[in-house]
């Protein structure tokens, strides 16, 4: 066993081939080790090993029995499918070389037939060209049999028919078949039209149309009242016969348009029998309104636009009681009103395109037109019910040169305003001053004018057709806004020295108004809707950062931001300068109280009744007149400012230079408490309820100087103790909790311990 040991450890694997003595090694390891009497079991293994052994032979017999079989097999497979696509290959080939003489014999007889095809398909063409043809002239002999039997409703019906079977075939290439298609269509057009419009226009004649006076006037020309049915049957059969004409009067007639720069909306052509209604309107406009007539004046735009205005009045009754209705009976989608005046609009746009150009350069004619222009609109939207998608005579007043013309001129008459109200001898005085509730803000006149200025500049171009025309005006608000802040600051610093006088007072409250209905604005829909616009504008442009363009998309700013922004700055700056101005008023009279001999007043026990320093009555009495003139001259929310502001002033000012800087004995905290609490803090009572929290540095120092003895000794101790222990417990919490006990909140620990050895009455502790 010693040896089998010897020759077990000498065995080393073999990783790169199939090591069997190694294997054989650790085997008799396992079974035998070093247990001499596991001997025994040599035969048992032996036999176990014998069996395994003859196991695995017959396993192999088997594979290699088996194996050549299934290779045998795959072999013959392999055979068969090789001479089955050796059968394929020579079937194709010659499936191949028959399909190439089949070709070569048929190669004739296919020219042949081609040949044949584009004979028949040529025939074929020719055929549907004549059934075209054939179709055309049977539709006008159906329409010359329907005149000759004076069947005109057939015969529109007829012609509506051909004239949808020439815009069928407009995307053909047969041109002489489209002119003879569109001449037959014309002549019938004419033909019917001139019978139609004949027979239409003397209905009309019937009815005094058109309408000259107001409706109440209007006896719709009917002399005998019994005979008005028939007239109006006439009407109605008569419009809905040149409806049917509508399609053909289309492709024959160019609607007359005006010049693409003025960018005018696509509308349909008016429909034919209001076209013709308008012709004696027309005749009239062009009359009046062109040539050399006395009444065709540059400097009288009101005379053809209010009488466009009085002929669409006139009609507007007729037009929906007696047209309107056949519209709906002949399903047209057709508004009778709006169609009539969007053609009488068209006739204005026309005479405002030849007469804009020859008045650009004279400021008073093209002003006092735009004026009458805008007056126009208004009427036309708000009375009419005109639509802003129709063409309008704002178009006209947005093209290029005639717009910056407008801008011009509305720039230069609004600074011309501002010169005059600045210079007006009430310029600064409100028009409400003895109307207590209207007066609130004590806006000056010049501020009031101003804003009214700048919103009447916002009705003018508020119904401008395109966003970036409003955007320009928007930008000549912003010069206007930033032109009279400056000149504010002019007048203001002329007014420097005295800023507590009434005209300084005026400014303060003019900017301080045109910054709040600016805000005000900025929530208005209109200029959320520019600001949207402006934002799309600067996004294209990449004209600023993305932070400001995700301000203005979520709305956190506003179109005049920038203008309340400097607004607020001037506002704030005036503001200071008046506080500075009466705290230095304070401290002057302040003087004499600074030299109060607080160590030697007499204790509140030793006097009857406590009584106002004498020494603080000049500074009261000047806190007191400032106040009351101030809340007189400036708004409320100014004023509240202004005193806010100079409460804290004050109370740092008797803080650091009156209590911090003098000792105390019982009698002077004392008296000091008295003059704050019920004298310095009731003067401003009257604006709040808690004044005292607006001077919290006075009222802390009060509570500390004339806390009793016992608290006093008790508060020293505990904030001496905190100072110990500092280094050790930072956030020492016993120190804050004794002074919020005693209501000191503003004050730090270390201002405490000053404010108590400020103290001068003190008890002789031993220590």
């Amino acid at each position: 066993m010693a040896a089998v040991a010897v020759r077990k450890k000498e065995v080393i694997r073999d990783l790169d081939h199939c090591d069997i003595p190694y294997y054989v090694s650790e085997f008799v390891e396992r079974e035998v080790g070093n247990d001499y009497d596991s001997l025994r079991k040599l035969d048992n293994l032996i036999d176990k090993l014998t069996a395994n052994k003859k196991q695995l032979e017959e396993q192999v017999l088997t594979v290699s029995s088996e194996v050549p079989k299934r290779i045998q097999n795959a072999l013959k497979n392999a055979e068969d499918s090789k001479k089955s696509l050796n059968r394929l290959l020579e079937e194709e080939t010659i499936l191949s070389d028959s399909i190439s003489t089949h070709l070569l014999k048929a190669q004739p007889w296919m020219e042949d037939l081609d040949v044949l095809i584009s004979q028949v398909e040529e025939i074929e063409r020719h055929l549907a060209y004549l059934k075209w043809i054939s179709r055309i002239e049977e539709l006008s002999d159906s329409i010359q049999q329907y005149l000759m039997t004076n069947n005109v409703p057939e015969a529109a019906s007829t012609l509506a028919f051909m004239a949808e079977l020439d815009i069928k075939l407009q995307e053909s290439s047969c041109t002489h078949l489209l002119a003879f298609v569109r001449s037959t269509v014309k002549f019938w057009h004419k033909i019917l039209k001139d019978k139609l419009s004949s027979d239409f226009e003397e209905v009309l004649t019937q009815l005094r149309w058109p309408f000259v006076g107001p409706p109440q006037s209007q006896a719709f020309g009917l002399a005998a009242p019994a005979s008005a049915p028939d007239v109006y049957n006439n009407l109605e059969m008569l419009f809905c016969q040149l409806l049917k004409l509508q399609t053909s009067d289309e492709l024959l007639t160019k609607p007359k348009q005006l010049p693409e720069k003025y960018s005018l909306p696509p509308s349909p052509p008016i429909i034919l029998p209001i076209q013709i209604m308008l012709n004696p309107l027309q005749k009239r406009f062009k009359y009046h309104f062109t040539g050399n007539k006395q009444t065709n004046v540059l400097n009288k735009p009101e005379w053809y636009l209010t009488q466009v205005l009085m002929w669409i009045g006139n009609h507007s009754k007729f037009l929906d009681d007696k047209i309107q209705p056949i519209l709906d009976k002949a399903g047209s989608s057709v508004n009778a009103g709006l169609e009539f005046s969007r053609a009488l609009v068209m006739l204005i746009l026309e005479k405002l395109a030849a007469d804009i150009p020859c008045m650009l350069y004279d400021d008073t004619l093209f002003c006092h037109l735009v004026d009458e222009v805008l007056l126009f609109e208004r009427e036309l939207y708000s009375v009419h019910g005109y639509l802003s998608t129709f063409p309008s005579c704002m178009h006209i007043l947005s093209e290029e040169s005639c717009f910056q013309r407008w801008l011009t001129v509305e720039k230069k008459f609004a600074l011309q305003k501002m010169d005059s109200m600045l210079s007006s001898e009430a310029a600064w005085i409100s028009q409400y001053k003895d109307i207590t509730d209207v007066d609130e803000m004590k806006v000056p006149d010049c501020a009031e004018t101003f804003m009214t200025l700048l919103l009447v500049i916002t009705d003018r171009y508020k119904n401008l057709p395109t966003a970036s025309r409003k955007l320009q005006f928007l930008g000549l608000q912003k010069e206007l806004v930033d032109d009279f802040r400056i000149r504010l600051t002019q007048v203001m610093k002329e007014e420097t020295r005295a800023s507590l006088g009434f005209r300084y007072c005026a400014i303060l409250n003019a900017v301080n108004y045109i910054a709040t209905v600016l805000a005000d604005w900025a929530d208005n829909v209109f200029f959320l809707q520019l600001q949207q616009a402006e934002l799309e504008v600067r996004a294209e442009s990449n004209a600023v950062s993305k932070l400001q363009l995700g301000q203005l998309a979520s709305m956190e700013s506003s179109v005049f931001d920038e203008m309340i922004n400097l607004l607020e700055r001037l506002k704030h700056d005036m503001l200071t300068r008046q506080v500075d101005h009466v705290f230095r008023e304070v401290k002057d009279a302040a003087k004499l109280y600074k030299k109060e001999r607080w160590l030697s007043l007499p204790s509140q026990a030793e006097q009857a009744v406590m009584s106002l320093s004498s020494t603080a009555c000049p500074m009261l009495l000047t806190l007191r007149d400032r106040l009351l003139q101030l809340e007189q001259q400036l708004c409320h929310s100014l004023f509240k400012i202004f005193w806010q502001m100079l409460a804290e002033k004050v109370d740092i000012y008797i803080y650091q230079e009156i209590i911090m800087a003098n000792h105390f004995n019982e009698g002077g905290a004392a008296q000091l408490q008295f003059d704050m609490s019920r004298n310095l803090f009731p003067l401003f009572s009257h604006y709040c309820k808690r004044p005292e929290n607006y001077f919290k540095h006075i009222k802390e120092a009060c509570i500390i100087l004339n806390l009793n003895i016992g608290s006093a000794l008790l508060l020293k101790d505990v904030l001496q103790s905190a100072s110990e222990n500092e280094t050790l417990k930072p956030n020492q919490p016993s120190a804050t909790a004794a002074l919020n006990e005693l209501g000191v909140y503003k004050l730090a620990q270390k201002d405490v311990e000053i404010l108590l050895n400020l103290r001068a009455s003190w008890p002789n502790t031993g220590k």
